[in-house]
């Protein structure tokens, strides 16, 4: 498994006739690691939905590594090496754990899901357990897991520590920081929590009203406490 670029050019997209992204354009390197902020209601689930495929496209283009992915379904953008973990989580919750991850293999060996108990140890210890009966921490490092073990080569994380406790936040933000540094996949993480996604982040974008409002580095806008105020209603 190799990480590869993502590129989105000139993209707007929303749902039927609402237009929410608006001519967004931005790359991420193979292996890079891209934090996308904004406040709530800016359009950062819809872009990762558009990349994913779950949107209506009204123009630009999207390329995955060498190959143009504007025109794919979901399911064949997951095969081009696409992964999404939704904000919902989307765990089968009727399954137990290690049927939840056996789902996420696709067609590699069954053994393979040793490598989310390695992640997440307390997977591993509630193998057994109905995705009913965790909790919300453990429902978000199984969605997470799952889509990790279909070996994407680009990973969509859509506010993977909301509604989390401070030690499961840390878990998994370590969790994310080691599949980074393997450089085996491309991570973009939107996230409301700005202290934890900039520690992460090789590089930032806030999106305002479905626009690209401001790009650059964690260390360039810890430096401009006015924009960080004016974009995401916070002070620094």
């Amino acid at each position: 498994m190799t990480a590869a670029s993502l590129e989105v050019r000139g993209v707007s997209a929303g749902y039927g006739p609402t237009r929410i992204l608006e001519d967004v354009s931005f790359a991420v390197p193979a292996g890079g690691r891209l934090a996308i902020l904004g406040r709530n209601g800016m359009g950062k689930t819809t872009l990762l939905a558009t990349i994913a495929g779950q949107t209506r496209l009204y123009g630009g283009a999207i390329g995955l590594g060498d190959v143009e992915i504007s025109g794919l379904d979901g399911s064949a953008r997951a095969l081009a090496g696409l992964g999404y973990v939704p904000q919902s989580r989307s765990v089968f919750k009727s399954l137990t754990v290690e049927e939840n991850l056996f789902a996420g293999l696709k067609s590699r060996p069954k053994s393979a899901i040793e490598e989310a108990y390695a992640m997440f140890p307390r997977l591993k210890e509630r193998r057994g357990n109905l995705g009913s009966q965790l909790s919300g921490g453990e429902q978000q490092m199984l969605a997470t897991a799952r889509t990790i073990l279909g070996q994407p080569r680009i990973l969509l994380l859509d506010e993977p520590l909301e509604g989390l406790a401070p030690v499961i936040c840390d878990e998994l933000m370590a969790a994310f920081t080691a599949l980074a540094s393997s450089k085996t996949m491309t991570i973009l993480l939107v996230e409301q929590r700005i202290k934890a996604a900039l520690e992460f982040a090789e590089s930032v974008m806030v999106l305002e009203r479905g626009r690209v409002a401001w790009s650059g580095t964690p260390v360039e806008l810890e430096a401009q406490p006015e924009t960080v105020d004016r974009l995401l209603g916070v002070g620094h």
